[in-house]
């Protein structure tokens, strides 16, 4: 738990000094700021549509801060650092995991209260988004995470990522955007369920990744 602990740290101060939590963050916003003028002022079509434009960008957004995840560590030599010392590369890849739900997700679920507001949604639509997305960001860090690791070695890896993320995240934004319109506890256990299938299998996957770029 020490070396977690000290990993995470390590993570937190990594995104705030790199600047990885603004620009998804401000992309997130902008989209909520924009899509009103293009419908125009109709609350009804806001409602119905809100939701989902939120769940889009929100999915979009996270392909942006995917590509300084790994290379970094992996340019700077910490990742063989941490092999010389064994550290597990599942603890590594979990700190990251945690790094990411703290410095994006949690960001991100502030601006989504913003966003709601602005798409003029109801108490009961916020509250579905919150609570979808809150749950949905564990897979979603594990994911990025993941295809981090696996475009480590690849420069200018942002298209790449965003080709793996989209369709890898399609469930959790089909269920997500239906538990808006029609809030049922049946939908939300979906994407319980999808989350925590995900956030298990991708820290093994991340990890089997960072192995292979070590042998490289």
């Amino acid at each position: 738990m020490k070396v977690f602990a000290i990993l995470l740290g390590r993570e937190i101060r990594r995104h705030v000094q790199m600047g990885n939590i603004m620009l998804p963050i401000f992309f997130f916003i902008s989209v909520a700021i924009l899509y009103p003028f293009a419908v125009g002022p109709d609350r009804i079509l806001l409602q119905k549509t809100g939701g989902a434009i939120i769940w889009i960008a929100a999915l979009l957004a996270t392909i942006l801060p995917i590509e300084k995840l790994i290379s970094h560590d992996k340019k700077s030599g910490f990742l063989d650092q941490m092999a010389v010392r064994g550290t597990l590369d599942e603890i590594i890849i979990l700190a990251k995991m945690a790094g990411h739900y703290i410095c994006f997700i949690l960001p991100l679920l502030c601006a989504t209260f913003l966003s709601a507001i602005l798409m003029g949604l109801n108490d009961t639509q916020m509250m579905s988004i919150l609570i979808g997305l809150a749950i949905s960001g564990i897979a979603l860090s594990g994911l990025s995470v993941m295809i981090a690791a696996l475009t480590a070695n690849i420069g200018n890896a942002s298209a790449l990522a965003g080709m793996l993320l989209i369709p890898l995240s399609i469930p959790l934004l089909i269920f997500g955007s239906a538990n808006v319109r029609d809030p049922q506890f049946s939908t939300l256990q979906l994407i319980i369920a999808m989350s925590l299938v995900l956030s298990v299998m991708t820290p093994f996957a991340a990890a089997a990744a960072l192995r292979a770029l070590r042998e490289e």
